[in-house]
């Protein structure tokens, strides 16, 4: 147990932490890409909804 979490320790002090630029750069394209996929879903769902409404009422 011990030599995994010194093992751990090792490890996690070879990582390449990305600057304070780069964070914000990332951060702005996960929440694009996820506010484009949200909107992309909600406009297919909002589509088959019409679709079904057609047919079905």
């Amino acid at each position: 147990m011990f030599k995994f979490l010194k093992n751990v320790s090792r490890e996690m002090q070879k990582v390449s932490w990305p600057k304070g630029n780069e964070l914000t750069k990332y951060t702005i394209t996960v929440l694009t890409t996820v506010a484009f996929v949200a909107i992309f879903f909600a406009a297919i769902d909002q589509g088959i909804s019409m679709i079904l409404e057609l047919f079905f009422e």
